[in-house]
C-alpha cells in the first residue's frame, strides 16, 4: 500500500521514532506481539492516540490479537528510512557539541555525524569521537554533498549567520540548540530545542501541576 506521507499529521510523525525504538527493544527481547495498551504504558502515549497514529498507515494489527512486533518493526524501519544512512554535520564544538561527537548516535545505526565545524583554531584539525573538526570558513568547500542535516550548537548571536551558510551549502534540515529563532527559506526545516525553556517548563509543571 502506497502512503502519502504528506497526509500524516506532524504530531504523529514525531512519535514514530519513539514507537520504533520501543519495538526494537521488544524484538531484541524475543517478544512476538504487543497490544496498544502495552505500547501505551511503555512510551507514555495513550492507547487511543497510538491506534489513531497507526491507522494512518492502514491495518497494522488485528482486533483481539494486537500487533506483530517484527512486522511493525519492519514497517516502521522502511517508513523511517532506517536502512539508509543519514549523514549529519555539527557546527559548534563547545561542551554540548563535543558531547554530541563523543556520543554520535551510537544506538542509532542510520544516523552519523560525519563532519564538525568551529572557528576555534585550537580545535581545527582535531578528531573528536573520530570526527574531524574543520574551520567554519571552509564549510561550503569541504562539506559532503550527501549531507542534508545539520546540528547547530553555537552562541545565539552567531546562529542566524551560520544558518545562512548552512542553507547556502545545501542543508535542508537544522536541529537548532540555540535560543535564536532562525529565518530560513520555506524549503528548509528547523527544529528548535531550547534546553533552558524546556527546563523552565518542567519546573513550572512541577510547581503547578504536581499531584496533591
Amino acid at each position: 500500500m502506497k502512503i502519502d506521507q504528506t497526509k500524516i499529521p506532524q504530531a504523529t510523525a514525531k512519535r514514530l521514532p519513539l514507537y520504533y525504538r520501543f519495538l526494537e527493544n521488544l524484538s531484541a527481547s524475543g517478544k512476538q506481539r504487543v497490544s496498544s495498551t502495552e505500547l501505551s504504558e511503555a512510551v507514555k502515549v495513550d492507547s487511543a492516540t497510538i491506534r489513531r497514529d497507526f491507522s494512518y498507515f492502514g491495518a497494522l494489527g488485528k482486533k483481539g490479537y494486537g500487533y506483530n512486533v517484527n512486522y511493525l518493526l519492519s514497517f516502521f524501519r522502511k517508513t523511517l528510512d532506517q536502512d539508509e544512512l543519514t549523514k549529519v554535520v555539527l557546527v559548534g564544538v563547545g561542551n554540548l557539541g563535543t558531547a554530541f561527537l563523543h556520543y554520535n548516535f551510537s544506538k542509532n545505526n542510520n544516523t552519523r555525524i560525519v563532519m564538525a565545524f568551529d572557528v576555534d583554531e585550537q580545535k581545527i584539525g582535531q578528531e573528536i569521537g573520530e570526527v574531524t573538526v574543520h574551520h567554519l570558513s571552509d564549510l561550503e568547500k569541504v562539506i559532503d554533498p550527501e549531507v542534508t542535516v545539520a546540528i547547530l550548537t553555537v552562541p545565539q548571536v552567531a546562529a542566524q549567520k551560520i544558518a545562512d551558510q548552512l542553507v547556502a551549502a545545501g542543508i535542508q534540515g537544522i536541529l537548532n540548540f540555540t535560543p535564536a529563532r532562525l529565518d530560513v527559506p520555506e524549503s528548509v526545516r528547523v527544529h528548535h530545542i531550547d534546553l533552558s525553556v524546556e527546563l523552565q517548563a518542567l519546573v513550572y509543571f512541577l510547581k503547578h501541576y504536581s499531584e496533591s
